[in-house]
């Protein structure tokens, strides 16, 4: 059984949860039939806009609608879907119309803008007045009045020149050109709708006021390449002031830092009261300037009373006797003599540390 048909208008862009309308109420059912009845939406399209709150009663929005996107240039843009029961089963159709909000500023299709080169229109200097200069094209994807456009005249380098016609945007002049008006003249029109809060877009027009292409070629070319060449002189000259700069304050600080730290280390050098002790190797001792030996090979002797025929030569030193091997002899060992004359006793003790 198809029962009664509903139809709700909403605005697009409405947030995610937002309340559509009462379905319980605007179909005359209850709670407790949507719940028993198992209440839900069948829709073909891919995706589902609404949800049923069976709940409450209440259908509210599931996804965000974009009505340009969903419906385009259509009008007027709408999504229809049925709200199933069972036990009976009933077929109630909802229809949703989406209003259209000012969610669009408008796209300019002429002049174009490019970035790198630099486009303008010519104007002979015999122009009369009236003479049409180009057109600015403009187009706005909202619908209604949203999408009613309006052009005005924002800057100019001569605003005695030129005007913007209002409703089709043709630019044309309002008095005779003359030779004293400048080479290169630069516009800059402002396209707006009618949206509330309306929406706008800017375009620069630029006019060659000359009788031949070269002299607009030469003088356009020498203006975009000096434009650029300035640029980049500017910012090449800031970049390298920079670097020149950190350089020297870095080298400054250097400088000032080592002379500190050796004023310092003079200073600490200057004040000190410690000794000056000299440093000898852990396994070693000073022989009165003549050589080390370490102190492992340091041996106490004792002569007996048959030393004599031995081929070894004691000798006594004043405070310490220093037992060496002499290099140019086989197996035999030399004392050093420093202070007293070799002992003749054989029968006299003598003791090396």
């Amino acid at each position: 059984m198809v029962g009664g048909q509903i139809r709700y208008s909403i605005p697009e862009e409405m947030k995610k949860g937002s309340v559509i309308g009462n379905v319980a109420q605007d179909l005359g059912l209850d709670l407790i039939r949507l719940r028993s009845g198992r209440a839900r939406i069948v829709t073909g399209e891919s995706i589902q806009y609404t949800e049923l709150k069976t709940d409450k009663g209440i259908l509210i929005v599931n996804e965000r609608i974009d009505r340009e996107q969903l419906c385009g240039d259509v009008t007027p843009c709408s999504f229809s879907f049925e709200i199933i029961l069972e036990n009976p089963m009933e077929l109630h159709p909802v229809k949703i119309l989406i209003q259209d909000q000012n969610d669009n500023a408008p796209h300019v299709l002429y002049p174009v803008q490019t970035g790198g080169s630099l486009v303008a229109e010519m104007v002979p200097r015999s122009a009369d007045v009236g003479y049409l200069v180009t057109k600015v094209v403009a187009v706005d994807v909202d619908s209604g009045q949203n999408a009613w456009l309006s052009y005005k005249l924002q800057k100019a380098t001569d605003r005695a020149l030129f005007e913007v016609g209002l409703q089709n945007g043709e630019i044309r002049t309002i008095r005779q050109v003359t030779d004293k008006d400048a080479v290169k003249q630069r516009l800059t029109v402002v396209v707006e709708d009618n949206g509330q809060p309306s929406r706008s877009a800017t375009v620069n027009v630029n006019v060659a006021v000359a009788d031949s292409f070269p002299e607009v070629l030469t003088e356009f070319t020498d203006f975009t390449h000096d434009k650029e060449y300035n640029d980049n002189l500017t910012f090449y000259l800031v970049l390298a002031l920079a670097v020149v700069s950190f350089l020297f304050i870095t080298c400054l600080v250097v400088i000032i830092s080592v002379k500190i730290y050796r004023w310092r280390q003079s200073r600490v050098l200057y004040h000190s009261s410690l000794p000056v002790i000299p440093y000898y190797p852990p396994r070693y001792s000073d022989t009165l300037g003549t050589g080390t030996l370490p102190h492992v090979y340091n041996y106490e002797v004792c002569r007996t009373t048959d030393s004599r025929k031995s081929d070894c030569k004691f000798g006594r030193v004043g405070s310490q006797n220093v037992l060496i091997m002499d290099p140019s002899s086989t197996g035999t060992m030399q004392r050093i003599q420093s202070e007293k004359s070799i002992l003749d006793d054989p029968d006299s003790p003598v003791e090396v540390s």
